[in-house]
């Protein structure tokens, strides 16, 4: 079974049993934070966030921090005798052939890491929880983030959705919701389809998805929301529950599908915080 196939059930598996894998972790372990590698502090990207938030979750690790085998020992530390790994994707490409005959193929391979909960005499700093932010600096720090953006965002009526042609995102009134976070998750995913314009990411599932793109389209959204509800310290919700069954057809029709979808939404998420923090490199493994 290719890797991409092994990936994919993992992720159909949980939608099957009603629980969105982008959503469940960090309400379930509290590890509100997107998946790091301890070594070097570089965020995980793409399909890596939803592995190893999967991982935390179900493991109970206090935090998703990860490192390989070698990088334990080089910190002085060691992984506990009998602890299982899980396998990060990495994805490459190479040529073969030549001339007009040349072909660019991709491929996936996984290198394995271990949560530092599975280790000993790591550096005592690697070990501490992840400290929550009060409502206060969340709302702070997601106001400054929404502006900088420089997104026009319009107020008013009963729906949220982006609209392309104006280049706006339309917002019921924040007193519509029920809730600070389900206003602020909402935002994030309409800004997630934002990044898509034209003028921006310039982003097309047509071609790829079929009739099946706006659902494509939808997912991306979804995952950009919780890599940012996850960033910021909004707690994470499903905003667009009726698309798990077409989710699910779609990644059963197409193994490399939760590829793409993550990696776009690894991209949108990046581009919307490129507007007010520096980016930093996401890592493999």
């Amino acid at each position: 079974m290719s890797v991409y196939q092994e990936v994919t059930n993992q992720i159909i598996a949980e939608l099957e049993n009603g629980a969105a894998p982008w959503v469940k972790p960090w309400a379930v372990s509290g590890a509100n934070e997107m998946p790091y590698n301890a070594s070097s502090g570089r965020r995980y990207s793409g399909t890596n966030v939803l592995l190893l938030w999967l991982h935390t979750a179900a493991k109970g690790y206090s935090r998703p921090a990860y490192i390989t085998f070698n990088q334990a020992r080089q910190a002085g530390g060691s992984v506990r005798k009998g602890e299982k790994s899980i396998g990060v994707v990495f994805t490459s490409t190479f040529e073969k052939g030549e001339g007009e005959d040349k072909k660019v193929i991709p491929f996936a391979k996984t290198t394995p890491v271990f949560n530092i909960d599975q280790c000993d005499g790591l550096p005592e700093a690697w070990y501490g929880k992840p400290v929550a932010k009060t409502p206060v600096e969340i709302d702070a720090a997601f106001t400054a983030f929404v502006a900088a953006t420089g997104a026009q965002i319009g107020y008013g009526g009963d729906r949220a959705c982006f609209i392309p042609s104006a280049d706006r995102i339309q917002m019921p009134f924040v007193e519509a919701f029920t809730g600070a976070n389900q206003y602020q998750a909402t935002l994030l995913h309409e800004m997630g389809h934002w990044t898509g314009h034209e003028s921006r990411l310039n982003r097309a599932f047509g071609k790829r998805f079929g009739d099946q793109a706006y659902a494509a389209e939808e997912l991306v959204a979804e995952l950009t929301a919780a890599f940012l509800c996850a960033h910021l310290g909004i707690t994470g919700e499903l905003r667009h529950s009726g698309y798990i069954q077409e989710w699910i057809k779609m990644l059963k029709s197409d193994p490399k599908a939760i590829f793409t979808a993550s990696a776009a939404a690894s991209k949108a998420a990046d581009h919307l915080r490129g507007y007010s923090e520096p980016q930093e490199e996401a890592v493999a493994a």
